[in-house]
């Protein structure tokens, strides 16, 4: 061998399903020239658990409940999704009073995933403090869901044909009070994430995802948004949205930073919304009772905290379904996850990995 000649060593690194920064059970196998990434090859399957199959089995109105177990975090929006769809084939209408709590609920869902997500994300590169004080603003939250349906996670407050519970004036006014409180704390907070030159150095040129590719692979949420791609299912208007002037939030930076800069938008976006949607939402009745079995078929699309969710659910006339069909933005984002994974070092997979915010309890039913 001549001197000076580079040899190229491949190197394949298992990551997940259990590591110390990914808290997810995917895994990742890492193949390596030197020190740089040149492919990735996912496995999931870890958590699989046939809630689709159990959707098939149970009564269509208990599959309620079950679909709100799929994700603990976006909890509250698989059940309205399950209920959007049963509501469409049976024609129920929903009242207006429950269009405005849901979507105060959802918005609500969507706070407490960003400050969760937003804490994970900081502590993967050495901001361990700041982790703890994004967890405990993350409280206000779960406090207020608490006082509203008596659980700080799981609010199971959907119905078919509305809501199960109700606000009056006195919890509207603590909504007001700890959503106040919440954005002066995340004011404090913000400019370290937009600011500090360490986070900049781990986040800004890694993970880069164009925009023309972000399109060709499917991605969604501030995945895409981050790519400069207005793509958001509130825009479709369904439930209250239509009437708070919704418009999404979009950077184009193309990278890590960026993305993280879509989720601190979303979470001032998602304080103003729930406050609007307080302010007008009408009073009168908040369920309409379903009698009919649903017959049909039906496609619902919502936005969670991480993109797109798509439900299909097809009846034939009796209380079981013939199909539920579930598809998260995970599964959409993987993808995407691995092209932007490619080119970059060791050090850069947690931060790159975690922006794309994965949740594999939703991806596995």
């Amino acid at each position: 061998m001549n001197e000076g000649t580079v040899v190229n060593v491949n190197t394949v690194i298992p990551f997940g399903p259990q590591h110390p920064v990914l808290l997810e059970p995917i895994q990742l196998k890492f193949k390596f020239e030197r020190e740089r990434i040149v492919d990735v090859i996912p496995n999931i399957g870890y958590v699989h658990r046939a809630i689709e199959r159990a959707c098939e089995i149970n009564d269509y109105k208990r599959n309620v409940t079950l679909c709100e177990r799929i994700c603990g975090i976006c909890n509250f929006m698989h059940a309205m999704a399950y209920c959007e769809s049963i509501e469409m084939i049976t024609e129920t209408e929903v009242p207006e009073r429950a269009k405005y709590l849901r979507t105060i609920w959802s918005e609500m869902g969507r706070l407490q995933s960003h400050f969760l997500w937003l804490g994970l994300f900081i502590d993967s590169i050495g901001f361990e403090s700041l982790f703890m004080h994004l967890w405990r603003d993350r409280e206000i939250v779960l406090t207020l869901n608490e006082k509203t349906a008596g659980h700080r996670i799981h609010l199971s407050t959907c119905a078919i044909g509305g809501v199960k519970k109700d606000m009056d004036d006195r919890l509207i006014a603590e909504y007001h009070s700890g959503l106040a409180e919440l954005k002066k704390r995340m004011d404090n907070l913000a400019p370290v994430f937009i600011k500090d030159k360490g986070v900049q150095a781990r986040l800004v040129g890694k993970g880069i995802l164009p925009k023309n590719k972000a399109s060709l692979l499917g991605a969604v949420g501030p995945t895409v948004r981050g790519s400069g791609i207005p793509q958001d299912m509130r825009t479709l208007g369904y439930e209250a949205y239509s009437y708070l002037d919704f418009k999404p939030v979009v950077y184009d930076m193309e990278d890590a930073y960026s993305r993280m800069l879509v989720r601190i938008g979303e979470i001032y976006q998602s304080i103003d919304l729930i406050n609007r949607a307080l302010n007008q939402m009408p009073n009168g009745p908040i369920l309409q009772k379903n009698t009919v079995f649903p017959r049909g078929t039906a496609i619902t699309r919502i936005e969670q905290p991480r993109g797109e969710l798509f439900y299909y659910v097809a009846g034939n006339g009796t209380n079981k379904l013939e199909r539920c069909r579930i598809r998260t933005p995970t599964l959409a984002n993987i993808p995407a996850l691995i092209t932007i994974l490619i080119g970059h070092e060791v050090a850069d997979i947690p931060p790159i990995l975690l922006s794309i915010d994965p949740c594999v309890a939703c991806t596995e039913r």
